[in-house]
C-alpha cells in the first residue's frame, strides 16, 4: 500500500471543546453551549445529559439556553453539522489533493478518507458518541436519521474513490466497489464504537497500518 497522503487532518478535526476567551458576541454563546456538550459527551459512562446540568456547567439558566437553542435536540443537531461539516470539507480536500489525472490517485483518496474518519474520532470522542448513536438515545429520532444520512453519504465518497481506483487499475474491472465501501463504513463505524465503549482506551488508529493494507489490497 502506498503512503498516505499528507493532509493537516488534526487542525481540521480539532472540535471547538476549549474555551479560550470570553463569549461577548452573538454566535459566541451558541459555540460555548456546544463546547461543554461536546466535553460532557466524553464521559461514555456517565447519565443521560441535561439541559439542567448543561446550564450548570456553563453557569447559565436554563431559559439563557433555550434563547439559543429551541430544543436540545437543536444542540445536538449543532454538532451533527459541525461534524457533517468537517469531515465532508475533508473529504473534499482529500480529493483535490488527488486529482484523477494523478496516478494510483483513487486508491489513495479511499485510503486518506478511512485514515481521516479514525482520526476523526480519536481527537474528538464527545463527537464520536454522536456518531455511534450511543450519545442520542431517548433522543429526538430525526437525529438518528441524519447521522444514518451521514454514514451513507461516508460511503458514497468511498464508492466513488474506489471506482476511480478501478479504472487505474488498482482492481480488477468486476471489482464490487459498493460492497468494499460498505465494508470500509463498519470497520470504521466498528472502530468508533469500540473507541467510546473502551473508555477511550482503543485507539481507531491501532494497527491502522496493517488494516489498512488489507481493506485496500
Amino acid at each position: 500500500m502506498t503512503t498516505e497522503p499528507e493532509i493537516n487532518a488534526e487542525a481540521a478535526v480539532e472540535a471547538p471543546t476549549e474555551r479560550k476567551r470570553a463569549y461577548s458576541k452573538p454566535g459566541e454563546r451558541r459555540i460555548q453551549i456546544l463546547q461543554a456538550l461536546a466535553e460532557m459527551l466524553e464521559h461514555p459512562k456517565g447519565e443521560r445529559i441535561t439541559t439542567a446540568a448543561l446550564a450548570a456547567k456553563i453557569e447559565v439558566s436554563e431559559a439563557a439556553l433555550y434563547r439559543h437553542f429551541a430544543s436540545k435536540a437543536q444542540m445536538f443537531e449543532g454538532l451533527i453539522e459541525f461534524i457533517e461539516s468537517t469531515i465532508f470539507g475533508l473529504v473534499n480536500q482529500i480529493s483535490a489533493e488527488q486529482p484523477l489525472e494523478k496516478e494510483g490517485s483513487g486508491l489513495k483518496q479511499a485510503y486518506a478518507m478511512t485514515a481521516m474518519l479514525l482520526k476523526f474520532a480519536e481527537q474528538n470522542r464527545g463527537m464520536t458518541r454522536v456518531l455511534i448513536g450511543d450519545a442520542l438515545v431517548g433522543e429526538h429520532e430525526r437525529l438518528q436519521e441524519r447521522i444514518n444520512g451521514l454514514y451513507d453519504r461516508i460511503e458514497l465518497a468511498l464508492k466513488q474513490a474506489l471506482r476511480i481506483a478501478v479504472t487505474q487499475g488498482a482492481f480488477p474491472p468486476d471489482f464490487d466497489t459498493g460492497a468494499r465501501a460498505n465494508l470500509i463504513v463498519c470497520f470504521v463505524g466498528g472502530k468508533w464504537a469500540r473507541f467510546a465503549k473502551s473508555g477511550w482506551k482503543k485507539l481507531p488508529t491501532d494497527s491502522w497500518d496493517q488494516q489498512g493494507v488489507a481493506l485496500f489490497h
